[in-house]
């Protein structure tokens, strides 16, 4: 087991340990899991295990843990699934430490800051209150992980920590707001048959005038101020239309076709506008329409979570445009994103992570723990 009284050694071996240890999102992650359940049992932690069957009947776990008694306290959150490794391309589990860096799968997004939230953890005094981590799974393919923590977890049930952060890869200056998601999924249905024949209905086809309409509407986006926020970098909401057939072969008219409208939310934006008006032209068309997705993450300025991780770190607290576990878990406790890396790294060939960033973490995470649980 890890020696942690020298942080800086442990936090290095720590991420190396881990990144090791495949997790893409496509396959099931309990052996890791497993991994940090014993760490962190040995480490004095009380845990819960979670698990679930994804689409692919893969097994899905996630991971609280609490140390310390009474309410409240600190939490850290992390995610444990990474992107898929791409091991034809260079070698994603071998985590090499050269000029400074660690390379490796996830070694920035997030098994390095992962392992810094649990060296601090690891090295924290008994305080007044408890220190929380959760790790979840599949943050990458849609917050699975994160939703059943929130829904099932005994743990957490009635006792969430009083503040926590999510230790995505900031290069360590305090966010505070982060874009949400909605996802609007139409589905048209037509008639299978060889085209040969020419009697099939193609449900692609149905869908043509549909997207030609959202196309031209979604040009406004990039031109009119109504759709952006100028808190964020870049303003715009990220408009992506994505179409499957079902694999439907060039011979055959489809007799399923399901469309995704996907698009960024923003605090400084009525998310419903875009959304009523993209449902309405759908159902006009007499197509099949479901919507879904996460209201964007906004944290006052003001807010004692902010202003303390402004304090530790000296930094003001700024946005970003991408999404984290913040989305499902904004519900339940205050929240700062703070962590170590630069998400331009984040799902790379050759991903790394700075080992001084890795290890200037574990005291700010240390003397948020002090101040949260004091």
């Amino acid at each position: 087991m890890h020696a942690w009284t020298d942080a800086d050694a442990a936090v290095v071996a720590l991420t190396r340990e881990l990144v090791a240890i495949p997790s893409e999102s496509g396959s099931s992650n309990a052996v890791i899991c497993e991994h940090l359940q014993a760490l962190l049992q040995h480490g004095g932690f009380e845990t819960e295990w979670l698990q679930y069957l994804d689409d692919a009947g893969q097994r899905k776990v996630s991971l609280v843990a609490r140390k310390g008694s009474g309410h409240g306290g600190a939490g850290f959150f992390s995610h444990i699934d990474t992107v898929p490794g791409q091991p034809a391309e260079w070698e994603p589990w071998n985590p090499v430490v050269k000029d400074g860096r660690i390379y490796g799968r996830a070694s920035c997004d997030m098994k390095g800051p992962l392992a810094a939230t649990i060296v601090a953890a690891m090295r924290a005094r008994p305080l007044a209150k408890p220190v929380v981590i959760v790790i979840t799974a599949d943050e990458e393919v849609g917050f699975g992980g994160a939703k059943q923590v929130a829904a099932d977890s005994q743990l957490l049930k009635g006792n969430w920590p009083d503040m926590g952060i999510i230790a995505e890869p900031t290069r360590l200056i305090p966010v505070r707001a982060h874009k949400g998601a909605c996802q609007i999924t139409v589905t048209a249905r037509g008639v299978a048959a060889h085209t040969s024949m020419d009697s099939g209905i193609s449900a692609t086809m149905l869908l043509a005038p549909l997207l030609a309409e959202i196309t031209e509407y979604a040009r406004q986006f990039k031109q009119d101020r109504r759709f952006m926020d100028a808190d964020f970098q870049p303003p715009t909401n990220g408009f992506n239309i994505i179409i499957n057939d079902g694999g439907c072969p060039a011979n055959v008219t489809a007799a399923k076709t399901v469309v995704q409208f996907n698009f960024r939310t923003m605090p400084a934006v009525a998310t419903a506008v875009v959304q009523d008006h993209i449902c309405a032209r759908a159902k006009a068309h007499g197509f099949e329409v479901e919507t879904g997705g996460w209201d964007a993450v906004d944290t006052p300025r003001s807010a004692p979570v902010i202003r303390l991780g402004e304090q530790l770190t000296g930094l003001d607290a700024a946005t970003v445009p991408y999404g984290t576990d913040a989305l499902v878990f904004q519900a339940h406790v205050p929240l700062l994103i703070l962590g170590p890396g630069d998400i331009a790294q984040a799902h790379t060939i050759g991903e790394w992570v700075e080992i001084e960033q890795l290890q200037r973490a574990v005291p700010i995470y240390e003397k948020f723990i002090s101040a949260v649980c004091a």
